[in-house]
């Protein structure tokens, strides 16, 4: 049958390529908010056909090219998060499942972002109820006082949760500071790890970890200090140099090894980008073999100086870990920053992550650790917003990785998540887009894989004065081109092509229709290729006349 179809394609003198890609999903955040994540539903296909003119824009897709596995976006779980959770959960579980739903689900289709990293502390942070560790007892060197329980119980408790919701969910753990008495300043407080303490600090790492594997969560990746050029002295924290962090890292990696754990990763860093060139460089350089990468915030530099650590090291991985918002700043210039620092920009530099700080904080960046001069004058903005009459609501970090995270999610049930591509923008309005392209291959692999766009029209000064204008733009692909205009805000769009390294053939299985879940209980059905949907009946009743 197959070779009586490729036969008739040849008799009605259909030329080859046969498959015409199209564009039928779109999901579209728009700076009005007339358009929060919303998922549009095109009366027609965008279809890619022979190139023409190009648009003020022109989006040139070279999937040839292939950079770094996307492994994730989302925030960091602080006890603080967890706690708003929790008393969420008690005073509304329906909107507690709802919101973790719209947050986390991966399955496609859905309404929801599918976001699925999160960093969690261990022991306090600036962003606990009060300070502690897993083990006070002052000279404990056999952590026989360990108690990773010490941790709130409604830490787990939501983490299983979301767990529940997302089963594809990365856990990546990391001290603030480690016990008092292992440091200078016998407080958490500030102060550096002591240098006799190195192996005790890293036996102490391993039980951390063992610990949440014992509560259901297993460990993606462990950093062992954020911000280890930070000292402060009204929430944990710990300097570390360069050479000490590497020692903890060689101790911990043996460790790991040696306990069935040489799966976790081990990350470097988990600082500013403004020391990329320095401070990480010298820990891999005196530990290669021990850690996976190095880790960056946002709070002093440029997304750049990412280069200077990849140039160094670029068989190795980068993670964009920590950004906060500020309560009082404005919406969409929050956006355009984020995207083009963080979900487009961190990810053109490297990065395989992207996630912000709190998960979910109340409307005046509270719960904090009492007398904490942590987030300043301004106070920190959690991703979610939650209030004490037990509603919830997402601010503008939710919107823009919630953009990127729809694009690189599985296509389909355990399978891999995106990997970026290049792409490069022309015409004469290319510096009003900013683009991040990814593959997502299937687990079938004579499936079709997914192309997905994520765009940011900032096109919101023309003339000079506040003038917010979409762009006309051209998509160019395999040597065939598709025509969109942008709105200011962010898309994301996405189509399926054969795998470039197949040909043409009838081995080449095309995608059905795939029935998928709604939230709302409703049969929704991924669109079929065009090519297909409008033709396959017409060839499938001249073949059966014909071969029959």
């Amino acid at each position: 049958m197959r070779s009586s179809f490729a036969l008739s394609l040849l008799l009605f003198g259909i030329a080859t390529p046969v498959f015409s890609q199209q564009i039928w999903d779109i999901w579209q955040t728009t700076w009005d908010r007339q358009k929060l994540f919303t998922s549009l539903a095109p009366s027609s296909a965008i279809n890619f056909a022979s190139p023409g003119a190009v648009g003020q824009a022109d989006i040139r897709v070279d999937d040839t090219s292939l950079q770094q596995n996307i492994f994730g976006f989302g925030s960091s779980l602080t006890d603080s998060s967890a706690q708003l959770m929790n008393n969420l959960k008690s005073k509304n579980s329906g909107n507690y499942w709802n919101m973790l739903n719209y947050l986390f689900s991966p399955t496609d289709g859905a309404n929801a972002a599918g976001l699925n990293y999160i960093r969690v502390p261990l022991g306090a942070s600036d962003f606990s109820s009060g300070l502690y560790s897993f083990d006070d007892t002052s000279g404990d060197s056999s952590l026989k006082n360990f108690n990773i329980n010490r941790a709130p119980a409604y830490l787990f408790s939501v983490l299983k949760d979301i767990k529940s919701v997302n089963p594809l969910i990365k856990v990546h753990v990391l001290p603030w500071s480690p016990p008092p008495w292992m440091k200078s300043s016998n407080t958490m407080n500030g102060g550096q790890l002591s240098s006799n303490q190195v192996q005790n600090f890293a036996n102490y790492l391993l039980k951390c970890i063992q610990g949440f594997q014992n509560q259901g969560i297993p460990i993606y990746a462990i950093s062992i200090q954020n911000e280890p050029q930070n000292s402060d002295s009204t929430y944990p924290t710990t300097t570390y140099t360069p050479q000490l962090e590497a020692q903890v890292g060689q101790a911990l990696r043996s460790l790991l090894n040696n306990n069935a754990l040489g799966g976790v990763k081990i990350i470097a860093y988990d600082h500013n980008w403004n020391n990329a060139a320095t401070y990480p460089v010298q820990v891999l350089q005196n530990a290669p073999n021990s850690f996976a990468g190095a880790a960056f915030h946002c709070y002093g530099g440029d997304v750049s100086q990412q280069d200077s650590f990849r140039n160094q090291f670029p068989n190795k991985e980068i993670y964009f870990t920590e950004c906060t918002g500020e309560i009082g700043s404005d919406w969409w210039t929050d956006i355009k920053w984020y995207m083009n620092n963080i979900f487009i920009g961190s990810l053109e530099h490297g990065s395989s992550t992207g996630l912000m700080w709190n998960l979910a904080l109340d409307g005046n960046g509270n719960p904090k650790l009492p007398g904490t001069s942590s987030c300043g004058d301004k106070p920190c903005r959690g991703v979610v917003q939650i209030d004490s009459a037990g509603t919830w609501s997402v601010n503008q970090e939710f919107y823009a990785m919630a953009q990127v995270s729809k694009a690189t999610i599985p296509k389909d049930a355990g399978g891999p998540f995106g990997q970026r591509i290049g792409v490069s923008v022309g015409g004469s309005l290319s510096s009003e887009l900013r683009v991040g392209a990814f593959v997502t291959r299937r687990t079938n692999s004579n499936d079709w894989p997914r192309y997905s766009l994520v765009v940011l029209n900032w096109n919101d000064q023309v003339g000079g004065s506040w003038n917010p204008q979409p762009v006309q733009t051209t998509i160019e692909f395999r040597g065939m081109q598709a025509t969109y205009t942008f709105p200011v805000g962010i898309t994301t769009l996405w189509w399926f092509a054969p795998n470039s390294n197949l040909e043409l053939t009838g081995n080449v299985t095309v995608p059905k229709p795939i029935p998928i879940q709604s939230d709302i209980g409703i049969e929704e059905k991924q669109k079929p290729l065009g090519f297909f949907s409008r033709h396959f009946k017409y060839f499938e009743q001249h073949i059966s006349r014909r071969f029959k």
